[in-house]
């Protein structure tokens, strides 16, 4: 069981967090680069992602002492990079803390918080992906319980921007996770 940081708490993301969580993605994106880490840049998902991804899925964020620390996404389909699925899973995307603001283990707190969202909703598994070169992510998400699936060398990538390859986790969830 992961243990939840002190006083941080979930809730939907709506509107008024758009802000916030295009500040989350940014700091998410600069701390790659800062760290060599070829993936997100700053800039890349403006409010009208964030919008979108509340609108034809869910978008939850995390707060800590007043101020929002972590957010994801939470998808019910991913053909991008899973193809056409039955629906027995929930998707995870972007995964993001603040890293100057956040108590340690938010990041698993989010990540378990997805996991007990999927199951609730009678979904088994929990998907993601990542970048396959992103070999420090890969190892984050096999240590919190995700097994190697797959490897889609061409995930297409929404607006037009070139497909990238992607690695294809996944977590078996029971109704306690």
């Amino acid at each position: 069981m992961i243990d939840t940081p002190a006083a941080l708490t979930f809730r939907p993301a709506d509107d008024s967090d758009l802000t916030a969580l295009v500040g989350l993605h940014d700091g998410a994106a600069r701390w790659m680069l800062r760290n060599g880490i070829d993936q997100w840049k700053p800039g890349q998902k403006p409010a009208a992602h964030f919008r979108l991804r509340m609108r034809e899925g869910e978008v939850w964020l995390a707060e800590h002492e007043g101020a929002a620390v972590g957010a994801y996404e939470l998808w019910w389909q991913d053909e991008g990079a899973w193809g056409a699925q039955p629906p027995v899973a929930g998707y995870v995307h972007r995964l993001m803390t603040d890293r100057t603001r956040a108590p340690a283990g938010t990041g698993r707190a989010l990540l378990a918080a997805a996991e007990a969202r999927i199951a609730a909703c009678g979904r088994p598994l929990a998907r993601l992906d990542c970048v396959s070169h992103n070999t420090r992510l890969r190892t984050y998400y096999r240590t919190a319980g995700y097994r190697l699936v797959g490897e889609n060398g061409a995930k297409e990538a929404p607006g037009g921007a070139p497909s990238y390859a992607v690695t294809l986790l996944e977590k078996a969830l029971t109704s306690s996770s």
